[in-house]
């Protein structure tokens, strides 16, 4: 009885989903961290690894920040629950959480906490409080805040929840995003990246930032 009656829910809403958002989104991820590792002169795996999935992440998660606005722009209808916006968001956990796993074996192979705390032989002691230790922080944060909004992205959770309560934790997104945003700037002082990448992150950050400033505004004086 249950298997007849969850048929249709499959056929009629998931399956469409994958056809439509997963299958072209795993496709555009994986290209573009295959691209990304391929071309790095990285001598190893998880330099190339952590690079590759980095910013893939950052682009899916900045526009996840902008359909919203842009649907307030359009004078198109913006609901609570996207699946566009959602399945988005979901690829872009997935990344950015496999970016902060491939990241924690990078710089300090075998010794992890030294991300967060200073070893014996350097000057400081305790929490770490240079620019290695903010990129590592805000990473570590936005990546737990990614891991919630990972595991509430569903329609289960949204009929557990309501809408209400839901849309609350969804909107940790933005969070999200600030967290991250001061994580790949902190890194790129950190690893001294090429000005090409420090302009593919500030055109991610900047894209999202003016969005949401622009949906805000129409969002203000459609009220008005």
């Amino acid at each position: 009885m249950n298997s007849v009656s969850t048929a249709p829910r499959w056929r009629g809403r998931l399956l469409p989903r994958i056809w439509r958002h997963h299958l072209p989104l795993f496709l555009v991820s994986f290209i573009s961290v295959a691209v990304l590792y391929q071309t790095r002169p990285y001598p190893d795996v998880l330099s190339r690894a952590s690079f590759a999935t980095a910013y893939p992440a950052l682009a899916l998660l900045a526009i996840t920040l902008l359909i919203g606005p842009w649907n307030l722009l359009v004078r198109r209808p913006n609901p609570v629950s996207s699946d566009l916006r959602r399945d988005i968001g979901i690829w872009a956990g997935l990344l950015g959480v496999l970016h902060a796993g491939v990241g924690q074996c990078v710089h300090l192979r075998g010794r992890p906490w030294l991300y967060y705390v200073y070893g014996p032989g350097e000057h400081h002691h305790g929490m770490r409080h240079d620019l290695f230790g903010l990129a590592n922080y805000t990473g570590a944060l936005g990546t737990l805040l990614l891991i919630a909004l990972l595991a509430t992205s569903n329609d289960v959770s949204l009929r557990r929840l309501g809408t209400r309560k839901w849309k609350q934790l969804q909107r940790w997104n933005y969070a999200v995003f600030v967290l991250v945003a001061v994580h790949s700037f902190a890194f790129q002082g950190v690893e001294t990246q090429k000005m090409q990448w420090v302009i593919t992150v500030a055109l991610c950050v900047g894209a999202a930032l003016a969005l949401q400033i622009a949906g805000v505004a129409k969002h203000s004086s459609a009220r008005a």
